[in-house]
């Protein structure tokens, strides 16, 4: 927009500005017109096969459809016409051929054997376990619904995002770590993914953060001096640069110790 020269200089202080608004809602609207995306989730396919509804698996699978109102994944279900492919079908696919074949082998989708079904959604997922260290999904050593469960109540399948319930489900494989202890760390009270990131990492172990980072974390104290890193009313300056806390041969019972205050061993 041009601003005539012979207009009074109020006038054309006013006409400046509402030519600067106009290029701004121009330029919102073209970057708000060229940036929306719309992502399209199509439910898995089985090749012959039509959708019969949700109400055909509860002939033979009635305990799981009674119980999924109470799941998570019930909130996902649409209403109304829209609503036969995206019950029990959105997961499992289409149904015809598995109910005319009385539940026939091969004939339904089992997103236990195959990640993929989840991550139809779960794109993020898909990334955290394409990462270094990862538990073994992809490789189908374990899968999704062994510490998720998509058919009842919460999907953690211990219930609930509570630090006791997520501790019990990582503690149902790794044993070991489930003490009780003596001395015990007080990170696991606040739960095992303070210290892993339980899909995948950049670092050894699903770590959050690598090296003693994790651990300056939680153990830091104010410098007093300058040069010193005082945790626990000792310098720990020289320390930190051999090693991982854990692999400097100090405190190497990272989950608790039956012996050791220091959970040195």
């Amino acid at each position: 927009m041009q601003v005539p020269c012979s207009a009074p200089p109020h006038h054309r202080r006013l006409l400046s500005v509402l030519a600067l608004l106009g290029i701004a809602a121009l330029s919102v609207a073209l970057i708000s017109c060229g940036t929306v995306t719309r992502t399209v989730m199509a439910p898995p396919g089985i090749p012959g096969a039509k959708y019969v509804g949700s109400d055909s698996c509860s002939d033979c699978h009635d305990q799981i459809t009674k119980q999924f109102p109470t799941a998570d994944h019930a909130r996902l279900m649409a209403r109304g016409t829209n609503a036969m492919e995206m019950g029990c079908e959105s997961c499992h696919g289409p149904g015809s051929l598995h109910v005319d074949s009385g539940g026939g082998r091969g004939t339904i989708i089992n997103p236990k054997r195959s990640p993929e079904v989840c991550f139809q959604c779960h794109l993020d997922k898909r990334g955290e376990f394409n990462l270094p260290h990862s538990h073994p999904v992809l490789a189908g050593r374990i899968s999704c619904s062994d510490c998720h469960d998509p058919h009842k109540g919460s999907v953690h399948s211990q219930g609930g995002l509570g630090v006791l319930d997520q501790n019990t489900l990582c503690l149902t494989c790794h044993t070991e770590q489930r003490g009780p202890f003596v001395f015990e760390h007080e990170a696991l009270r606040e739960g095992c993914t303070t210290c892993h990131q339980p899909h995948g990492s950049v670092n050894d172990k699903l770590l959050v953060q690598r090296n003693q980072m994790l651990c300056l974390k939680c153990h830091f104290q104010q410098q007093q001096t300058g040069g010193q890193l005082l945790i626990g009313g000792i310098d720990h300056t020289p320390f930190v640069a051999q090693g991982t806390c854990w692999s400097a041969g100090c405190h190497e019972a990272v989950h608790g110790s039956q012996v050791n205050s220091a959970l040195r061993y």
